[in-house]
Order: structure tokens, then sequence, then C-alpha cells
């Protein structure tokens, strides 16, 4: 009976831990690790730091060129470059801070397929012309079935007409919404999988979380760079937070 008890105690012990651990925010890159030495936003360096460090996931930024073409980068306006109203092959030769050039998602996915340890969270920016963003949808989602990277793979948006192409075409895919504008239960009725809020609006919508919870759906929150914020979150259990700290945010959760 002693050693039944024992051996009941240490597995309850365990699961305990288990739950704990699960329990914990998990670490998103936030452009990639490219706060990391010769890294840069968006990079392909930037998917490797964030994979050697161990995060969840690394984020990524994705637009839809003049000819239909995928790249990732952040900015709409980049050295003078318009994404949404240049080609491809002109994007694709401006560098970025660390010596590469910007990559096109084809060359960030195949990168990835490398690296199957960290999770792709792929943003797509808001265009201007719903036609062109469902364009985007359909050629992303088809890269990325391609690659055989759809369960790997996340897809957030501030566009709601994103998300929504987004969800018609995978229907098993996470899908989360970016914008903050709309309430835990009004993202749910959408058929979305979670809401990826900024810090502020978390703080001033503490009771969001307990309601997304609720629902099923799941939280991140972006982008939080403090200390004390990042503390903040943790106390929150919010599923999954955003930085360009990733480190600092290791040594938090241990």
């Amino acid at each position: 009976m002693k050693t039944f008890l024992k051996t009941s105690l240490l597995t309850l012990a365990a699961a305990l831990c288990c739950l704990t651990a699960t329990a914990q925010p998990k670490v998103i890159a936030h452009r990639g690790y490219w706060k990391a030495p010769n890294s840069a936003q968006n990079s392909l360096a930037s998917w490797i730091k964030a994979d050697s460090i161990g995060c969840y996931g690394s984020e990524f930024d994705v637009w839809l060129t003049a000819d239909d073409q995928l790249i990732v980068n952040h900015d709409r306006l980049y050295r003078g470059i318009y994404m949404t109203q240049s080609k491809a092959e002109t994007i694709c030769n401006l560098k970025l801070s660390n010596g590469e050039t910007i990559p096109t998602l084809e060359a960030y996915l195949q990168l990835a397929k490398k690296h199957p340890n960290t999770r792709l969270i792929l943003e797509l920016k808001s265009h201007n012309d719903p036609a062109r963003e469902n364009l985007a949808a359909e050629k992303v989602a088809a890269l990325l079935q391609a690659h055989g990277l759809l369960e790997r793979t996340d897809i957030i948006a501030f566009s709601l007409n994103a998300c929504l192409a987004f969800r018609k075409l995978l229907p098993q895919t996470h899908i989360q919404y970016l914008n903050g504008d709309l309430t835990p239960q009004e993202v749910h009725k959408l058929g979305l999988d979670g809401i990826d809020y900024s810090f502020k609006t978390l703080q001033k919508h503490p009771e969001w979380i307990k309601e997304a919870h609720e629902l099923g759906l799941k939280v991140n929150v972006w982008t939080v760079n403090k200390e004390e914020n990042l503390r903040k979150c943790i106390e929150w259990k919010v599923d999954y937070i955003t930085t360009d700290e990733p480190e600092l945010l290791q040594k938090l959760l241990l």
C-alpha cells in the first residue's frame, strides 16, 4: 500500500509539473530574432536565430507584389520601393541591414522546412484592395500546402477580410485576428481561432483573456519588450507572447 501511495503521489506531482509547464506562455520571436548578431528583421538569419534559441514560433510578414509574387518584409515602403506596387525582382534586390536581400516566401518556407522545431507565425499584411488580399491568401495557402507546412503554421492578420479569406481556404489552420477592435465573442462567431492583440488593448480589456479562453480561443499579445510588461503578460496567463526580446522572456519563464 505504501509503495502504491508513493507511486501515486509521484505520478500526481509529475502531472502537476506538466500542467504548470504547459500553462506557461509560449515565446514568439517578432519578425524573427532580429536583435541577434548578424540578423535583421524578417531575414533568413532571423529565422535561424529564433530556431537556435528554441523559440516556439517565429513571426514574419508577407506581401503580394505587383506581379503576384509573395515576399517577406514588414514595411509597405522600404528604401523608396512600395511592396505592393513593385515587381518581385526589384524588391528582392533590396538589401536588409545584415546584408541579405529581401527573401521570397518560397525561400523562407524552404528554410523553415530544414528547421522543424519552430512554428511559423505568418502575418499577411493589409493590402488596399480586398481582391488582392484574397489572391494573396490563395497563393499563401497553396505554397504552404506544397511545402507540407500547413500544420506548422498559424496565420495572423489585421485585415478581417484576409482572416475570413484564409478561413474559407484553410478550415483546419489556426487563424488569429490582430486589430483589437472585436470582442472574443465576435471573433468566435466569425469562426476564427484566437485573438492576437496588442499589450495596450489587453491592458484595457484584461477580461477578454478569460472570455477568450472560455470560448476555446487562444490569446496572443504583441509586441511586448519591457520586463515589467512581460511579467504582466505571464500573470495574465496568455497562451503566447510576441516579443523582440525572446531571450529575456525565456529567462522570465524559467
